[in-house]
Protein backbone atom coordinates (compact mmCIF):
# COMPACT_ATOMS: atom_id res chain seq x y z
CA UNK A 1 0.00 0.00 0.00
CA UNK A 2 1.18 3.58 -0.63
CA UNK A 3 2.30 5.41 2.52
CA UNK A 4 2.84 2.94 5.34
CA UNK A 5 -0.21 2.42 7.54
CA UNK A 6 1.85 3.16 10.63
CA UNK A 7 2.91 6.53 9.23
CA UNK A 8 -0.69 7.39 8.36
CA UNK A 9 -1.84 6.51 11.88
CA UNK A 10 0.93 8.54 13.47
CA UNK A 11 0.52 11.69 11.41
CA UNK A 12 -3.22 12.02 10.70
CA UNK A 13 -4.27 13.07 14.23
CA UNK A 14 -1.53 15.74 14.23
CA UNK A 15 -1.68 17.04 10.69
CA UNK A 16 -3.86 20.12 11.29
CA UNK A 17 -1.59 21.24 14.11
CA UNK A 18 1.54 20.57 12.02
CA UNK A 19 0.16 22.45 9.01
CA UNK A 20 -0.92 25.37 11.18
CA UNK A 21 2.52 25.60 12.82
CA UNK A 22 4.77 25.15 9.77
CA UNK A 23 2.49 26.21 6.91
CA UNK A 24 2.00 24.25 3.69
CA UNK A 25 3.35 22.90 1.46
CA UNK A 26 5.96 20.59 2.98
CA UNK A 27 7.50 17.15 2.64
CA UNK A 28 7.36 15.24 5.91
CA UNK A 29 9.18 11.98 6.67
CA UNK A 30 8.55 9.28 9.27
CA UNK A 31 11.61 8.30 11.32
CA UNK A 32 9.93 5.23 12.82
CA UNK A 33 8.97 3.85 9.40
CA UNK A 34 12.42 4.48 7.93
CA UNK A 35 14.12 2.67 10.81
CA UNK A 36 11.71 -0.25 10.62
CA UNK A 37 12.27 -0.71 6.87
CA UNK A 38 16.04 -0.48 7.33
CA UNK A 39 15.99 -3.13 10.06
CA UNK A 40 13.78 -5.39 7.95
CA UNK A 41 16.27 -5.09 5.09
CA UNK A 42 19.13 -6.09 7.39
CA UNK A 43 17.10 -9.02 8.72
CA UNK A 44 16.23 -10.23 5.20
CA UNK A 45 19.94 -10.46 4.34
CA UNK A 46 21.11 -11.66 7.77
CA UNK A 47 22.36 -14.96 6.31
CA UNK A 48 24.42 -13.20 3.64
CA UNK A 49 27.96 -12.86 4.94
CA UNK A 50 29.42 -9.49 4.00
CA UNK A 51 26.06 -7.85 3.26
CA UNK A 52 26.09 -4.04 3.21
CA UNK A 53 23.57 -1.41 2.22
CA UNK A 54 24.90 1.82 0.70
CA UNK A 55 21.99 4.27 0.94
CA UNK A 56 21.56 6.11 -2.38
CA UNK A 57 22.03 9.73 -1.33
CA UNK A 58 20.31 10.98 -4.50
CA UNK A 59 16.99 9.65 -3.16
CA UNK A 60 16.87 11.94 -0.11
CA UNK A 61 20.00 14.06 0.46
CA UNK A 62 19.20 15.43 3.90
CA UNK A 63 21.64 15.21 6.85
CA UNK A 64 18.86 14.32 9.32
CA UNK A 65 17.86 11.34 7.19
CA UNK A 66 21.47 10.36 6.51
CA UNK A 67 22.10 10.32 10.26
CA UNK A 68 19.39 7.68 10.60
CA UNK A 69 21.13 5.62 7.89
CA UNK A 70 24.47 5.78 9.69
CA UNK A 71 22.87 4.60 12.92
CA UNK A 72 21.54 1.60 11.01
CA UNK A 73 25.10 0.85 9.92
CA UNK A 74 24.61 1.81 6.27
CA UNK A 75 27.19 3.39 3.99
CA UNK A 76 26.39 5.87 1.22
CA UNK A 77 26.24 5.67 -2.56
CA UNK A 78 27.21 8.99 -4.16
CA UNK A 79 27.37 10.36 -7.69
CA UNK A 80 28.53 13.96 -7.20
CA UNK A 81 30.80 16.14 -5.08
CA UNK A 82 27.91 17.62 -3.02
CA UNK A 83 26.68 14.10 -2.22
CA UNK A 84 30.20 13.11 -1.17
CA UNK A 85 30.40 16.23 1.01
CA UNK A 86 27.11 15.40 2.76
CA UNK A 87 28.25 11.82 3.31
CA UNK A 88 31.51 12.91 4.87
CA UNK A 89 29.68 15.36 7.09
CA UNK A 90 27.66 12.34 8.26
CA UNK A 91 30.91 10.60 9.20
CA UNK A 92 31.28 8.36 6.18
CA UNK A 93 34.63 7.76 4.39
CA UNK A 94 36.70 4.96 2.91
CA UNK A 95 34.94 1.63 2.41
CA UNK A 96 31.65 3.08 3.69
CA UNK A 97 31.49 5.46 0.72
CA UNK A 98 30.77 4.28 -2.84
CA UNK A 99 31.36 6.82 -5.60
CA UNK A 100 29.77 5.70 -8.85
CA UNK A 101 31.21 7.91 -11.53
CA UNK A 102 29.29 8.86 -14.65
CA UNK A 103 30.83 11.16 -17.26
CA UNK A 104 33.25 12.03 -14.46
CA UNK A 105 35.53 15.07 -14.27
CA UNK A 106 39.08 15.16 -12.90
CA UNK A 107 37.81 17.45 -10.13
CA UNK A 108 35.32 14.77 -9.05
CA UNK A 109 38.02 12.09 -9.01
CA UNK A 110 40.30 14.31 -6.92
CA UNK A 111 37.51 15.02 -4.44
CA UNK A 112 36.36 11.40 -4.19
CA UNK A 113 39.86 10.09 -3.53
CA UNK A 114 40.79 12.73 -0.92
CA UNK A 115 39.84 12.97 2.77
CA UNK A 116 39.74 9.25 3.51
CA UNK A 117 38.87 8.15 0.00
CA UNK A 118 36.07 5.88 -1.15
CA UNK A 119 35.31 2.79 -3.18
CA UNK A 120 35.74 4.15 -6.70
CA UNK A 121 33.24 2.63 -9.14
CA UNK A 122 34.24 3.49 -12.71
CA UNK A 123 31.58 3.82 -15.37
CA UNK A 124 33.75 3.49 -18.47
CA UNK A 125 37.04 1.97 -19.61
CA UNK A 126 38.21 5.37 -20.91
CA UNK A 127 38.19 6.73 -17.34
CA UNK A 128 40.96 4.39 -16.13
CA UNK A 129 43.70 6.63 -17.50
CA UNK A 130 42.01 9.74 -16.09
CA UNK A 131 42.04 8.62 -12.45
CA UNK A 132 44.83 10.79 -10.94
CA UNK A 133 46.18 7.98 -8.76
CA UNK A 134 44.68 4.50 -9.07
CA UNK A 135 43.47 3.31 -5.65
CA UNK A 136 44.26 -0.20 -4.43
CA UNK A 137 40.54 -1.12 -4.60
CA UNK A 138 38.67 -0.45 -7.84
CA UNK A 139 35.21 -1.36 -9.10
CA UNK A 140 33.58 -1.24 -12.53
CA UNK A 141 29.94 -0.74 -13.46
CA UNK A 142 28.85 -3.44 -15.89
CA UNK A 143 26.32 -3.07 -18.72
CA UNK A 144 25.27 -6.46 -20.15
CA UNK A 145 23.74 -5.00 -23.32
CA UNK A 146 21.26 -7.32 -25.00
CA UNK A 147 22.02 -10.09 -22.50
CA UNK A 148 19.44 -8.57 -20.15
CA UNK A 149 16.35 -6.36 -20.33
CA UNK A 150 15.85 -3.30 -18.15
CA UNK A 151 12.49 -1.85 -17.14
CA UNK A 152 10.47 1.22 -18.13
CA UNK A 153 12.25 3.70 -15.84
CA UNK A 154 15.90 2.85 -16.44
CA UNK A 155 15.46 1.61 -20.00
CA UNK A 156 17.05 -0.97 -22.27
CA UNK A 157 20.71 -1.68 -21.33
CA UNK A 158 21.76 -1.45 -25.00
CA UNK A 159 20.52 2.16 -25.04
CA UNK A 160 21.81 3.09 -21.57
CA UNK A 161 24.78 5.42 -21.20
CA UNK A 162 26.01 3.53 -18.14
CA UNK A 163 28.74 0.97 -17.68
CA UNK A 164 31.38 -0.99 -19.52
CA UNK A 165 30.25 -3.44 -22.18
CA UNK A 166 30.51 -7.20 -21.82
CA UNK A 167 33.41 -7.34 -24.27
CA UNK A 168 35.35 -4.72 -22.26
CA UNK A 169 35.24 -6.48 -18.87
CA UNK A 170 38.55 -8.34 -18.95
CA UNK A 171 40.40 -5.46 -20.61
CA UNK A 172 39.08 -2.96 -18.03
CA UNK A 173 40.31 -5.00 -15.06
CA UNK A 174 43.60 -5.73 -16.81
CA UNK A 175 44.22 -2.00 -17.42
CA UNK A 176 43.34 -1.18 -13.81
CA UNK A 177 45.85 -3.81 -12.64
CA UNK A 178 48.51 -2.28 -14.86
CA UNK A 179 47.90 1.06 -13.10
CA UNK A 180 48.33 -0.51 -9.66
CA UNK A 181 44.88 -1.77 -8.59
CA UNK A 182 45.12 -4.92 -6.49
CA UNK A 183 41.59 -5.42 -5.15
CA UNK A 184 38.37 -5.49 -7.15
CA UNK A 185 34.59 -5.25 -7.10
CA UNK A 186 31.90 -5.33 -9.77
CA UNK A 187 28.68 -3.33 -9.91
CA UNK A 188 25.59 -3.10 -12.07
CA UNK A 189 22.16 -1.47 -12.02
CA UNK A 190 19.68 -2.64 -14.61
CA UNK A 191 16.27 -1.74 -13.23
CA UNK A 192 14.58 0.95 -11.16
CA UNK A 193 11.56 0.52 -8.90
CA UNK A 194 11.43 -3.21 -9.62
CA UNK A 195 8.80 -5.19 -7.66
CA UNK A 196 9.68 -8.62 -9.06
CA UNK A 197 12.36 -9.93 -6.71
CA UNK A 198 13.30 -12.66 -9.21
CA UNK A 199 14.79 -9.96 -11.44
CA UNK A 200 17.27 -9.05 -8.70
CA UNK A 201 18.11 -12.72 -8.11
CA UNK A 202 18.87 -13.05 -11.82
CA UNK A 203 21.11 -9.97 -11.65
CA UNK A 204 23.04 -11.50 -8.76
CA UNK A 205 23.45 -14.72 -10.72
CA UNK A 206 24.73 -12.72 -13.70
CA UNK A 207 27.39 -10.93 -11.62
CA UNK A 208 28.56 -14.15 -10.00
CA UNK A 209 29.10 -15.57 -13.48
CA UNK A 210 31.23 -12.53 -14.32
CA UNK A 211 33.24 -12.97 -11.13
CA UNK A 212 34.09 -16.51 -12.24
CA UNK A 213 35.09 -15.23 -15.69
CA UNK A 214 37.38 -12.54 -14.22
CA UNK A 215 38.98 -15.04 -11.84
CA UNK A 216 39.48 -17.58 -14.62
CA UNK A 217 41.09 -15.16 -17.08
CA UNK A 218 43.00 -12.83 -14.73
CA UNK A 219 43.53 -15.00 -11.63
CA UNK A 220 42.04 -12.38 -9.30
CA UNK A 221 39.34 -12.84 -6.68
CA UNK A 222 36.62 -10.18 -6.85
CA UNK A 223 35.94 -8.98 -3.30
CA UNK A 224 32.34 -7.84 -3.73
CA UNK A 225 29.41 -7.70 -6.09
CA UNK A 226 27.00 -4.76 -6.00
CA UNK A 227 23.60 -5.13 -7.66
CA UNK A 228 22.92 -1.39 -7.32
CA UNK A 229 19.54 -0.02 -6.34
CA UNK A 230 16.23 -0.66 -8.00
CA UNK A 231 14.26 -2.31 -5.20
CA UNK A 232 10.72 -1.07 -5.80
CA UNK A 233 7.82 0.13 -3.67
CA UNK A 234 4.07 -0.24 -4.32
CA UNK A 235 3.00 3.22 -5.47
CA UNK A 236 -0.50 2.02 -6.40
CA UNK A 237 -2.90 0.50 -3.84
CA UNK A 238 -3.23 -2.62 -5.99
CA UNK A 239 0.55 -3.18 -6.29
CA UNK A 240 2.03 -6.11 -4.38
CA UNK A 241 5.11 -5.15 -2.33
CA UNK A 242 8.54 -6.54 -3.12
CA UNK A 243 9.14 -9.88 -1.39
CA UNK A 244 12.30 -8.86 0.43
CA UNK A 245 12.40 -12.07 2.52
CA UNK A 246 12.44 -14.31 -0.56
CA UNK A 247 14.99 -12.02 -2.20
CA UNK A 248 17.37 -12.36 0.75
CA UNK A 249 16.83 -16.11 0.98
CA UNK A 250 17.44 -16.87 -2.69
CA UNK A 251 20.50 -14.62 -2.91
CA UNK A 252 21.88 -16.34 0.18
CA UNK A 253 21.46 -19.69 -1.57
CA UNK A 254 23.20 -18.39 -4.70
CA UNK A 255 26.18 -17.13 -2.72
CA UNK A 256 26.38 -20.36 -0.74
CA UNK A 257 26.48 -22.34 -3.98
CA UNK A 258 29.18 -20.05 -5.37
CA UNK A 259 31.26 -20.51 -2.22
CA UNK A 260 30.94 -24.29 -2.34
CA UNK A 261 32.01 -24.32 -6.01
CA UNK A 262 34.84 -21.75 -5.85
CA UNK A 263 36.16 -21.98 -2.30
CA UNK A 264 35.43 -18.34 -1.48
CA UNK A 265 32.54 -15.89 -1.72
CA UNK A 266 32.41 -12.18 -2.58
CA UNK A 267 30.63 -9.77 -0.28
CA UNK A 268 27.17 -8.62 -1.35
CA UNK A 269 26.28 -4.92 -1.60
CA UNK A 270 23.11 -3.05 -2.60
CA UNK A 271 22.34 0.66 -2.98
CA UNK A 272 18.69 1.09 -2.02
CA UNK A 273 17.23 4.57 -1.74
CA UNK A 274 13.58 4.52 -2.72
CA UNK A 275 12.97 1.21 -0.89
CA UNK A 276 14.23 2.63 2.42
CA UNK A 277 12.63 6.07 2.49
CA UNK A 278 10.06 6.27 -0.33
CA UNK A 279 6.91 5.07 1.49
CA UNK A 280 7.87 7.07 4.58
CA UNK A 281 7.44 10.53 3.09
CA UNK A 282 4.48 12.56 1.89
CA UNK A 283 4.01 15.98 0.30
CA UNK A 284 1.32 17.84 2.23
CA UNK A 285 -0.50 20.46 0.15
CA UNK A 286 -3.57 22.64 0.50
CA UNK A 287 -6.45 23.07 -1.96
CA UNK A 288 -6.56 26.76 -2.91
CA UNK A 289 -8.45 27.07 -6.22
CA UNK A 290 -11.18 25.27 -8.17
CA UNK A 291 -11.72 25.50 -11.91
CA UNK A 292 -14.55 24.01 -13.97
CA UNK A 293 -14.15 23.95 -17.76
CA UNK A 294 -13.96 20.73 -19.80
CA UNK A 295 -12.64 19.06 -16.68
CA UNK A 296 -12.73 19.88 -13.00
CA UNK A 297 -9.40 21.09 -11.66
CA UNK A 298 -8.26 21.45 -8.06
CA UNK A 299 -5.32 23.81 -7.69
CA UNK A 300 -3.00 23.21 -4.75
CA UNK A 301 -0.25 25.34 -3.21
CA UNK A 302 2.63 23.25 -4.62
CA UNK A 303 3.61 22.39 -8.18
CA UNK A 304 5.80 19.95 -10.07
CA UNK A 305 8.90 21.83 -8.89
CA UNK A 306 8.22 20.09 -5.55
CA UNK A 307 7.51 16.66 -7.07
CA UNK A 308 8.34 16.17 -10.73
CA UNK A 309 7.88 12.39 -11.12
CA UNK A 310 4.22 12.50 -12.27
CA UNK A 311 5.06 15.08 -14.93
CA UNK A 312 8.23 13.56 -16.39
CA UNK A 313 7.52 9.83 -15.98
CA UNK A 314 3.73 9.75 -15.87
CA UNK A 315 4.40 8.26 -12.44
CA UNK A 316 1.48 7.49 -10.14
CA UNK A 317 1.46 8.93 -6.63
CA UNK A 318 -1.52 8.00 -4.49
CA UNK A 319 -3.44 10.93 -3.00
CA UNK A 320 -5.68 10.92 0.05
CA UNK A 321 -7.54 13.53 2.06
CA UNK A 322 -6.73 12.93 5.74
CA UNK A 323 -9.68 11.78 7.80
CA UNK A 324 -12.04 11.53 4.82
CA UNK A 325 -12.41 8.09 3.25
CA UNK A 326 -16.08 7.23 2.92
CA UNK A 327 -17.54 10.42 1.51
CA UNK A 328 -19.06 11.58 -1.77
CA UNK A 329 -16.37 11.62 -4.43
CA UNK A 330 -15.45 13.71 -7.44
CA UNK A 331 -13.30 13.11 -10.56
CA UNK A 332 -10.63 15.81 -10.68
CA UNK A 333 -7.16 16.75 -11.88
CA UNK A 334 -4.86 17.92 -9.07
CA UNK A 335 -2.68 20.69 -10.50
CA UNK A 336 0.01 23.20 -9.64
CA UNK A 337 0.71 26.70 -10.92
CA UNK A 338 3.56 26.27 -13.42
CA UNK A 339 3.21 27.46 -17.00
CA UNK A 340 3.31 23.83 -18.16
CA UNK A 341 0.25 21.72 -18.91
CA UNK A 342 1.90 18.61 -17.45
CA UNK A 343 2.08 20.31 -14.03
CA UNK A 344 -0.34 17.77 -12.58
CA UNK A 345 0.00 15.55 -9.52
CA UNK A 346 -2.99 13.47 -10.62
CA UNK A 347 -5.13 13.18 -13.73
CA UNK A 348 -8.80 12.17 -13.48
CA UNK A 349 -8.44 10.94 -9.92
CA UNK A 350 -11.49 9.94 -7.88
CA UNK A 351 -11.20 11.86 -4.59
CA UNK A 352 -13.53 13.07 -1.83
CA UNK A 353 -15.26 16.32 -2.78
CA UNK A 354 -12.81 19.03 -1.79
CA UNK A 355 -13.31 22.53 -0.49
CA UNK A 356 -10.89 25.42 -0.20
CA UNK A 357 -8.39 24.92 2.60
CA UNK A 358 -8.56 21.11 2.62
CA UNK A 359 -5.25 19.30 3.08
CA UNK A 360 -4.13 16.52 0.74
CA UNK A 361 -1.48 13.84 1.27
CA UNK A 362 0.54 13.06 -1.87
CA UNK A 363 2.08 9.73 -0.97
CA UNK A 364 5.53 8.16 -1.39
CA UNK A 365 7.61 11.32 -1.75
CA UNK A 366 10.29 10.06 0.64
CA UNK A 367 12.54 9.40 -2.36
CA UNK A 368 13.07 11.44 -5.52
CA UNK A 369 10.62 14.07 -4.31
CA UNK A 370 12.36 17.06 -2.78
CA UNK A 371 15.65 15.76 -4.22
CA UNK A 372 14.44 16.33 -7.79
CA UNK A 373 13.10 19.82 -7.12
CA UNK A 374 13.83 22.75 -9.43
CA UNK A 375 13.13 26.47 -9.86
CA UNK A 376 11.39 26.87 -13.21
CA UNK A 377 9.02 29.86 -13.23
CA UNK A 378 10.89 31.05 -10.15
CA UNK A 379 8.98 28.58 -7.98
CA UNK A 380 10.69 27.93 -4.66
CA UNK A 381 11.12 24.49 -3.15
CA UNK A 382 9.19 23.69 0.05
CA UNK A 383 10.44 22.85 3.52
CA UNK A 384 11.17 19.34 4.81
CA UNK A 385 10.01 18.04 8.18
CA UNK A 386 10.76 14.90 10.17
CA UNK A 387 8.25 13.16 12.43
CA UNK A 388 10.51 11.87 15.17
CA UNK A 389 9.97 8.62 17.06
CA UNK A 390 8.97 10.56 20.19
CA UNK A 391 6.14 12.29 18.31
CA UNK A 392 7.84 15.65 17.87
CA UNK A 393 8.08 17.24 14.43
CA UNK A 394 11.37 18.85 13.43
CA UNK A 395 12.21 21.22 10.59
CA UNK A 396 15.13 19.57 8.75
CA UNK A 397 15.29 21.87 5.72
CA UNK A 398 13.74 25.33 5.49
CA UNK A 399 11.83 26.41 2.41
CA UNK A 400 13.72 28.33 -0.25
CA UNK A 401 13.48 32.10 -0.20
CA UNK A 402 13.65 34.84 -2.80
CA UNK A 403 17.17 35.59 -1.56
CA UNK A 404 18.18 31.99 -2.29
CA UNK A 405 16.78 32.24 -5.79
CA UNK A 406 18.54 35.55 -6.50
CA UNK A 407 21.86 34.65 -4.81
CA UNK A 408 23.57 33.52 -8.03
CA UNK A 409 22.94 36.97 -9.48
CA UNK A 410 25.22 38.44 -6.82
CA UNK A 411 28.69 38.17 -8.38
CA UNK A 412 31.74 40.22 -9.34
CA UNK A 413 31.54 41.75 -12.79
CA UNK A 414 33.56 39.71 -15.26
CA UNK A 415 33.81 40.70 -18.94
CA UNK A 416 36.07 39.14 -21.55
CA UNK A 417 37.01 41.65 -24.27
Amino acid sequence: MPMSSGFEQRITPKILKIADHFGTPFHIYDEEGIRETGKNLIKAFSKVKGFKEFFAVKALPNPAIMSIMRKLGFGFDCSSIPEIYLSRQAGCTGSDLMFTSNNTTIEEFDNALSDGGCILNLDDISLISKVPEMPELICFRYNPGDRRKGNDIIGNPVEAKYGISHDQVIEAYSQAMDRGAKRFGIHTMLASNELNYKYMVKTTEMLLGLVEKINRELSVSVEFINIGGGLGIPYRPEDRPLDIVSLGSEISQLLSGFSHKNGYCPKFFIESGRYITGPHGILVVKAINFKNIYRRYVGVDACMSSLMRPAIYGAYHHITVPGRKNEKRDMVDIVGSLCENNDKFAVQRNLPVLKEGDLLFIHDTGAHGSAMGFNYNGRLRPKELLLRRDGTVELIRRQETMDDYLSTLNFHKNILK
